[in-house]
């Protein structure tokens, strides 16, 4: 039997299940492979009985913490979709500023019918077996990733910075321009793709491990930016980052 997919989504914008569904032919040769009961953009048709969770978004509401384990308890891998779910992503932004402050920024005088928590990324609440990174996704990293859950192995993905794909794609360096870039500290395996059509790295494949932040900030000062101004660079996605806090 085929195993059994499943999508969900969170707070996020649900780009990355859609980015999915623009697969095409590789979609219809995903669908040979699995069988998908669960995925709101592209079927009405709800079953709880899988194998694999896909989750996009990050959790930012206390009522989606029960929801989230809930699908952990019923799925046997799962795996944590785009920035959102991985990082925290840009939901993460308000984690600096006090929560009634975000309700009233939002929603006005009718803050007081809703609740929120500092924006998180899915493995703060569960344990999660596979990270397909990005904002969106990666076409060829998911499909790398489905194709080693379905053969049982670990699939490699890159723990070295942007800037080794720059330098592989033969890119002058964003900051010999007078730029600035998030490369030397974000975790590569997008083909350092931003770079290479002419703007910089943003950050939202998360940091490698053990990134040299003061390094990074030091050259971002050099670029004429104030430190406020730097660490807003590195929350655009990874606001939710201990070594940000």
């Amino acid at each position: 039997m085929k195993p059994k997919v499943a999508f969900f989504d969170f707070t996020g914008c649900e780009g990355c299940q859609f980015e999915v569904l623009n697969f095409g032919p590789e979609f219809l040769d995903l669908v040979k492979h699995v069988d998908i009961v669960n995925f709101r953009e592209a079927s009405s048709e709800r079953n709880d009985d899988y194998d694999i969770a896909f989750i996009e978004g990050s959790i930012t509401r206390p009522s989606e913490i029960p929801r989230l384990q809930k699908i952990r308890s019923q799925a046997k891998a799962l795996v944590a979709l785009g920035a959102c779910a991985c990082i925290g992503g840009i939901n993460s932004l308000k984690n600096h500023m006090p929560m009634t402050d975000v309700l009233k920024t939002v929603y006005g005088p009718d803050s007081k019918y809703y609740d929120t928590i500092p924006a998180s990324p899915i493995n703060a609440f569960v344990p999660v077996e596979y990270f397909v990174r990005g904002c969106p996704i990666d076409r060829n990293e998911y499909l790398k990733v489905v194709k080693s859950i379905l053969l049982g192995k670990r699939p490699e993905i890159p723990n070295y910075p942007v800037c080794v794909e720059c330098k592989q794609a033969e890119n002058v360096c964003v900051y010999e321009k007078g730029k600035h870039c998030l490369g030397p500290v974000t975790r590569g395996g997008c083909k350092a793709i931003c770079v290479s059509n002419g703007r910089f790295c943003w950050g939202c494949r998360g940091l490698i491990d053990e990134p040299n932040i003061y390094s990074e900030i030091e050259l971002l000062l050099k670029q004429g930016l104030t430190l406020a101004q730097a660490l807003d660079r590195f929350r655009i996605f990874n606001a939710s980052a201990e070594v940000l806090r």
